[in-house]
């Protein structure tokens, strides 16, 4: 699409108070978003526009149109329309779609079939492997992944798929040409690199925090299930989970230690209905009638979500992972599990740690890695 198409599009999504509801409300009235900018005043008030809405229609920021079009015309950029035939069919499905998407990286992506994974921004070193370790599966079986470009467990879930060599779809919520958080930068060039990374906000747009939701529900549009990794009761996680729900999608959960609150809205998530998981084949069991002819390349025999690694060291460190279970456990309680003197069980821990069997977690406890399982 060149400028003089790009730029009435452009003029429809910065007019303030005109949202994407309004503009696919001219597009029923009118035959192409230019008609609608042209428009005369009469003919914008006949379609529903108030005197504030037509005055930012026909009297645009004529700069920020400039930089909107200078962002689009270098390479990889692109202006997905509510009228291109390419937009994606999963979103245009949902109650609010947006009208435009400004996509950088490959487009394509938004077409294969992606599963949503979204979590604590705050999550346990176990939540970042979960996460990493069922990215990597879905995208190995063909699905894109995608995220928030979040800290926590969204960052782990793109990495997880960009490292198998899959694809993975970060929908942001500011302008793509800023990034936020600022140290998912190299990160954000990655995904650019690999995938896609999507906004319905122009260029210029800050993170504020009314864009979030608005950025949770195409994550959830987009996709055919959301996997909730960690998640506490009033994380913005459960909106991302809700908004699916009332999306029709899927929607899974892992559970956790009843003793991590990380795990609170996940096991809430599972109490109102949702799909418990535990390996990725439970997740493409479920969808499988969803995706047609690719359900028999998803569903080889016997799959895992994280990988199993061989036992580690002497015998106080098995007796250690076994008394840690799948909870967080302070050095004092592990004392007395194992009834060892507590500088011998340090020492134990460390090697652990080194081996990447077990992880600290703030307050002085350690938690077990699921790779640390036989």
């Amino acid at each position: 699409m060149d400028a003089q198409a790009l730029r009435p599009w452009l003029v429809l999504c910065r007019a303030p108070r005109v949202g994407s509801a309004a503009i696919r409300h001219l597009l029923d009235r009118f035959p192409s978003a230019h008609d609608a900018v042209s428009a005369s005043r009469a003919a914008l008030a006949a379609a529903g526009l108030d005197a504030a809405q037509i005055e930012a229609v026909q009297r645009p920021d004529a700069d920020a149109l400039a930089r909107d079009l200078d962002w689009l015309a270098a390479p990889g950029r692109r202006l997905l329309t509510w009228r291109d035939d390419d937009y994606p069919a999963t979103l245009r499905e949902i109650a609010q779609p947006p009208a435009v998407l400004f996509v950088q990286g490959d487009a394509d992506w938004l077409a294969v079939p992606q599963i949503a994974i979204v979590g604590s921004r705050h999550a346990s070193p176990q939540g970042l492997e979960n996460a990493q370790a069922f990215a990597g599966e879905l995208a190995r079986r063909g699905l894109a992944v995608t995220s928030g470009l979040a800290l926590g467990i969204d960052g782990a879930a793109h990495r997880g798929a960009l490292v198998a060599g899959g694809g993975t779809v970060a929908v942001c919520g500011t302008g793509l040409d800023r990034v936020y958080p600022a140290r998912h930068k190299a990160l954000a060039h990655d995904i650019a690199a690999s995938g896609a990374l999507v906004s319905e906000f122009p260029p210029g747009v800050a993170a504020l925090a009314e864009n979030f939701p608005r950025r949770n529900r195409i994550i959830s549009g987009l996709s055919i299930g959301v996997l909730v990794v960690e998640a506490a009761r009033e994380s913005g996680s459960l909106i991302t989970a809700r908004l699916a729900l009332e999306q029709g999608r899927e929607v899974f959960a892992i559970p956790g230690s009843i003793h991590n609150p990380m795990a609170r809205g996940c096991h809430a998530l599972i109490r109102q209905g949702a799909k418990l998981v535990e390996t990725v084949d439970d997740i493409l069991v479920e969808i499988g009638p969803l995706l047609g002819t690719r359900r028999a390349t998803l569903l080889p025999a016997a799959a895992t979500a994280a990988p199993a690694v061989s036992d580690t060291g002497d015998e106080m460190e098995r007796a250690l992972l076994q008394a840690m279970g799948d909870e967080t456990v302070a050095v004092d309680t592990l004392a007395a599990r194992v009834q060892a003197p507590v500088g011998e069980l340090q020492a134990a821990l460390t090697r652990l740690e080194l081996a990447g069997a077990v992880a600290g977690v703030p307050g002085g406890r350690y938690q077990r890695l699921a790779r640390s399982r036989s």
